[in-house]
């Protein structure tokens, strides 16, 4: 039984705390993990999902309007605060349409959107300060509040069947990315010289506390940042027009994100991207986006290899990816490593799709990839198939060759591509054991490249009706 907040005030019972999730956790069954692919239900046993005490607060009951009209803000703050008081509970937003600027969730609390609830993030910048501790492309600093966050919580929640939308366009937030905004050119100060201050500040070691990037740095807030938590939980809601990336976990650990569908076109504009995350699961989401699809993090040159924090344990299945730079991307703020990923199950459809499986680092990112495993992967169009480009942006000039090995696809089919393979090692650090089976692509214009792999095995392979067999 779920209380009203003016049901459990006059009651003075405190309920008990239950998993907030609605429905068990599925899983294949177990004969289908044999091999390194027995982590899988070790991974998703450690998982855990927030335990929500059950007791509800409505936002209506706390001011909100929900007329598409009125600034909502102090009602969902009201809301926030009030759950906090006692220990946590939902915050429950009915259906109608909401305008806010930044929510900040505190620990044992659930955002929870009715079906036909819209929540609209108000496009004010000067909105998202006082500035907060996050991370912008693998880099600590002081910026512009994320739209939703926490910050060092257990037990977090996003949930429902509303919308929300962070209210990003070719006005507000996308222009200032600069060249290559996917807008028409709009008179507007860009993020370059902030961007390039703040990774300088980073490579010095100036104190994350000293980094202040907010007002006049232009740098844009991703949509969701859960920053430093446990026990997370993003579920059915469907998040559009994000200023930056859009659902953005970062040094987080137990986290599920589940039939949720990202949809925004602007610059940057990946679906999910865990960053330095432990034990992750991404279950049944419709990415469409601007950039990666997945895009699998762990910071940035000296700022990644200072916090040493790998993303680790991450389970993707049964996802749709449409429009984006790649499906499942590793990287490129990677200095942290990444290891044991594994894909399984997914769709990837689009003329808009540029890469289907993609590692990008280079030898100022560096990092150590190793144990990725993809399987039962059905792609449509697609520009590259498989990509691992030590080559990316600043390439060869640096002093942290990457590591990569371990990386495993099996039945792997694809309609049509321009290319088969990226894949470029360095020749002192070259990349070490890829591994490809029972896999088609039965259209491609190129095999492209393959240089400096040891180890590479390929079994049961064929490029346009014929067997691949690399020479």
């Amino acid at each position: 039984m779920r209380l009203s907040r003016r049901n459990f005030l006059a009651s003075g019972l405190a309920a008990a705390a239950i998993p907030v999730v609605p429905r068990a956790m599925s899983r294949p069954p177990a004969a289908d993990y044999s091999g390194p692919w027995g982590r899988v239900p070790e991974i998703l046993d450690s998982i855990q999902l927030p335990r929500i005490p059950a007791r509800d607060f409505n936002i209506r009951e706390f001011g909100a309007r929900g007329d598409g009209v009125a600034d909502d803000s102090a009602a969902f703050a009201a809301a926030l605060a009030a759950c906090g008081k006692v220990g946590g509970g939902r915050i429950v937003v009915p259906a109608g349409d909401y305008r806010s600027g930044p929510i900040h969730l505190v620990s044992n609390t659930e955002l929870h959107l009715e079906e036909g609830a819209s929540l609209h993030f108000i496009p004010e910048p000067e909105r998202y300060l006082p500035a907060v501790k996050t991370r912008w492309e693998g880099v600590e600093l002081m910026g512009y509040s994320p739209l939703i966050y926490a910050r060092d919580c257990e037990n977090i929640a996003l949930t429902g069947r509303g919308r929300i939308d962070g209210g990003a366009d070719c006005d507000t937030w996308w222009p200032w990315k600069g060249e290559n905004a996917k807008c028409e050119f709009v008179e507007s100060p860009t993020q370059q010289p902030g961007r390039q201050a703040l990774f300088a500040d980073a490579e010095r070691g100036v104190p994350v506390a000293e980094r202040l990037y907010a007002d006049g740095s232009y740098l844009r807030p991703p949509l969701v940042q859960f920053y430093g938590c446990r026990n997370v939980l993003i579920e059915d809601v469907t998040l559009e027009n994000s200023p930056f990336w859009v659902v953005h976990p970062v040094l987080c650990e137990s986290v599920t994100v589940r039939n949720i569908t990202a949809r925004s076109h602007g610059p940057n504009s990946d679906g999910c991207d865990p960053e330095s995350c432990r034990n992750v699961l991404i279950e049944k989401c419709l990415f469409d986006n601007g950039d990666d699809c997945i895009a699998i993090k762990s910071g940035r040159n000296a700022d990644g290899r200072r916090l040493a924090a790998p993303s680790e344990n991450i389970v993707i299945r049964d996802c749709q990816m449409r429009d984006g730079h790649g499906g499942l991307v590793m990287g490129s703020e990677i200095s942290g490593g990444v290891r044991n990923v594994f894909l399984e199950n997914c769709v990837m459809s689009s003329p808009h799709l540029k890469r289907g499986l993609r590692i990008k680092t280079n030898a100022m990112r560096g990092g150590e990839i190793h144990d990725i495993y993809v399987r039962n992967v059905s792609i449509g169009q697609v520009q590259d198939v498989i990509v691992i480009n030590f080559f990316y942006e600043e390439g060869d000039r640096g002093q942290f060759d990457p590591e990569v090995y371990n990386i495993f696809v099996d039945n792997l089919r694809c309609d049509r591509a321009e290319r088969a393979f990226h894949i470029r090692g360095f020749e002192r650090a070259p990349i070490r054991g890829l591994h490809i089976s029972d896999s088609a692509i039965q259209q491609a214009a190129s095999l492209g490249v393959i240089e400096e792999v040891t180890g590479l095995t390929v079994s049961r392979v064929s490029i346009n009706g014929e067997a691949f067999r690399p020479g």
